[in-house]
């Protein structure tokens, strides 16, 4: 009885917390208005993980440039990451067990929303890049997944992890690029100009 009583105290806890994801090498922000608001001639992209799907599992997020990997952020379920780059074209890379694209051109002076979505794997989650576009920013779903997820950033931690995986990530990027460029232009998904406000 004791057993049963402890297993259902667990998932009463998971689900009270929303399967907020533990944030492993990132580190929190405190100042969240100025992280997400872009600079003059700048473009903010936010990528956001509001599900609890495969909490355990952190996903991590790149900008490719020239065929390498930047790290974007290591996204835990329930938190979020802005990426300020220069205005213009962007390639990002979302990795679990497989590796997912987006491309981004972002006009200056706005903030872009992308969500970092869980499907379940083989063996462990496998992420998707969701871009936003303005229709979406306004609607109530949106609203509340934004507000429920904390602001991270990486910080050393994030970097040396990187640094360690730099092999997988680079071999993921290869095997799920060609792919990805072999779909219909309309099913490679991306944020236009006019997603960003």
């Amino acid at each position: 009885m004791r057993r049963i009583v402890s297993a259902l105290a667990i998932c009463a806890t998971v689900v009270l917390t929303g399967c907020a994801g533990t944030v492993k090498n990132m580190k929190e922000v405190a100042d969240e208005a100025t992280a997400v608001k872009p600079r003059q001639d700048e473009a903010v992209v936010v990528f956001m993980r509001p599900s609890g799907l495969g909490f355990a599992i952190q996903s991590s997020v790149f900008e490719i440039k020239n065929d390498s990997p930047t790290l974007v952020g290591i996204v835990a379920a329930k938190t979020k990451v802005a990426h300020r780059v220069p205005a213009g074209k962007h390639l990002y890379m979302v990795v679990g067990e497989n590796a997912d694209f987006m491309t981004a051109d972002l006009a200056p002076n706005k903030t872009y929303y992308a969500y970092v979505s869980p499907r379940m794997g083989m063996w462990k989650a496998r992420f998707v890049l969701e871009p936003k576009n303005t229709g979406d920013l306004n609607a109530t779903d949106f609203k509340s997944d934004y507000n429920e997820c904390r602001l991270v950033e990486p910080n050393e931690e994030s970097q040396a992890w990187m640094a360690d995986n730099l092999n997988s990530i680079q071999s993921k990027r290869a095997e799920y690029y060609k792919d990805w460029l072999q779909k219909p232009a309309e099913e490679r998904l991306q944020l236009r100009p006019e997603d960003g406000r």
